[in-house]
């Protein structure tokens, strides 16, 4: 069975840092490309983050851009978001979403539409 579980979220204050992992099991990260993605109440789900089969290419949405930062690390089967600089609009469920084969990023954070797998989601409330 397929399935993406991510952990990390919590409760943190305005400026403040969390680490999101995407661990995958049932397959291979490294035949997939690899999107973060989040949704607000009432808001749309929207990219985040994306990461390429061969980390060579990594693309952020501009509310994150400088903030966070994506890596994989293939031998654990792994994915990270690192956020820092957390900001009260950065609240909302964070989703890990895989790409079946090479995707390009800069599509990947602009649109679900390519999406194969979604995690369940992990919540991220940044409030003091």
């Amino acid at each position: 069975q397929l399935q993406l579980v991510e952990s990390g979220g919590g409760l943190v204050q305005p400026g403040g840092s969390l680490r999101l992992s995407c661990a995958a099991s049932g397959f291979a990260l490294d035949y997939f490309t690899i999107g973060w993605f989040r949704q607000a109440p009432g808001k749309e789900r929207e990219g985040v983050s994306c990461v390429s089969i061969r980390e060579g290419m990594t693309s952020y949405s501009e509310s994150v851009k400088g903030r966070f930062t994506i890596s994989r690390d293939n031998a654990k089967n792994t994915v990270y978001l690192q956020m820092n600089g957390l900001k009260p609009e950065d609240t909302a469920v964070y989703y890990c979403a895989a790409i079946l084969g090479f995707a390009s990023c800069g599509t990947v954070v602009v649109t679900t539409r390519l999406v194969d797998y979604w995690g369940q989601g992990t919540q991220v409330t940044v409030s003091s």
